[in-house]
């Protein structure tokens, strides 16, 4: 064995130290370990064989940047000072400036204490205690005025010409009763009553005028069950059903029973449907109610006998003209009442007067001639 000493220990190495101290040998041998711990009796022992580092090593660096449960119970960091706004106890509280109010422009009126700006006019004449009842106006009584005309042009033709504004007829009645009822959208319910108008139209045509009481009021009962089965499919609560259900019977009925002027005697329905449009734009001018009643009947009746003498009727036009106006004013009168707004005027107000004056035209028709 040499006497030099080993090569990467210096000078100085004993090779025997182990030998002579093996307890301290495997001491410093668990201190080699990371992640070995070993109790120490005496605390002045464990600090002699600790190594002690001085400077900042990778993990120590790591466990001082590791967040404790202190530091992640503050957010955002210590070191960080939130901006304090400053307040003037003598500076004059604003308000900011309200919007414009833009109501006004597209129809609607202020809007309320409750937060609804989009009240109907009815409504809010119900909750000033004033009359719900808003009447159409003169533009829908122009409409139905043209209407009526076509429907009396029309009907000197034949039917098949008569077809066509009776069908403008009921879709717009279909369409209007729902919305009359503060029902909308409702497009089953419309598409339902429609399509039973349509039908009534074409069994109709098919079985003649001497038919039409059976195809509109078979139609009007197989439509019936259709609407009491659609709304026993419907998920909704028992109350907005039985709405929904009256509202769908009723606009198949006045749809359907529309169908009247095509099963009448055509001088009849040339007759009645020139009295309604007399009678409607009576009663749209700036007149007391009773008053405007009274003319649009006598005028309804002059208009009756007028045309009643351009065809076979002769004077009973006037009987006739006469019945058929009281009709027609009040089909206006309902179209006036609850919810009415610009499109009910322009719908169920066009489209009530004429749908209500049917019957008077079919029965009287017969009876006449």
């Amino acid at each position: 064995m040499s006497n030099q000493p080993y090569e990467g220990y210096g000078e100085g190495y004993d090779p025997y130290a182990q030998q002579q101290q093996p307890q301290q040998a495997q001491q410093q041998q668990a201190q080699a370990w990371p992640g070995q711990q070993q109790a120490y009796e005496d605390p002045q022992a464990a600090q002699q064989y600790t190594q002690q580092w001085q400077g900042q090593t990778w993990d120590t660096q790591v466990q001082q940047s590791r967040p404790s449960a202190s530091d992640l119970a503050y957010f955002p960091p210590q070191n960080y000072q939130a901006p304090t706004p400053s307040y003037d106890a003598h500076a004059p509280v604003t308000a900011p400036p309200a919007p414009p109010a833009t109501d006004e422009a597209v129809g609607y009126g202020s809007p309320s204490l409750a937060g609804n700006a989009r009240i109907t006019d009815a409504q809010r004449a119900r909750l000033e205690g004033r009359s719900p009842i808003i009447e159409p106006g003169m533009q829908p009584a122009g409409l139905t005025a043209l209407l009526a005309l076509l429907l009396s042009v029309t009907a000197q033709i034949g039917s098949y010409a008569l077809v066509v504004p009776l069908v403008v007829l009921q879709a717009v009645t279909a369409a209007g009763w729902f919305r009359l009822n503060g029902m909308w959208p409702a497009r089953q319910g419309i598409a339902l009553a429609f399509a039973g108008a349509l039908v009534a139209d074409v069994a109709l045509l098919a079985a003649g005028r001497d038919n039409g009481p059976a195809a509109i009021l078979g139609t009007l009962g197989v439509w019936v069950l259709l609407s009491l089965v659609m709304q026993l499919r419907s998920h909704a609560d028992p109350d907005t059903r039985i709405t929904s259900l009256m509202a769908t019977v009723a606009s198949a009925a006045l749809a359907i029973v529309a169908t009247g002027h095509l099963a009448a005697d055509p001088d009849a329905v040339t007759v009645g449907a020139a009295a309604v449009a007399v009678a409607i734009l009576a009663r749209a001018l700036p007149l007391p109610t009773v008053a405007s009643v009274v003319v649009s009947l006598l005028a309804a009746a002059g208009a009756g006998i007028a045309v009643g003498g351009m065809t076979g009727l002769g004077a009973k036009g006037a009987l006739l003209g006469a019945v058929a106006a009281g009709c027609a004013l009040i089909g206006h009168r309902v179209a006036s009442y609850d919810y009415p707004s610009r499109f009910v005027h322009f719908t169920a107000g066009v489209a009530l007067p004429l749908a209500a004056a049917a019957p008077a035209v079919y029965v009287l028709g017969r009876a006449l001639a």
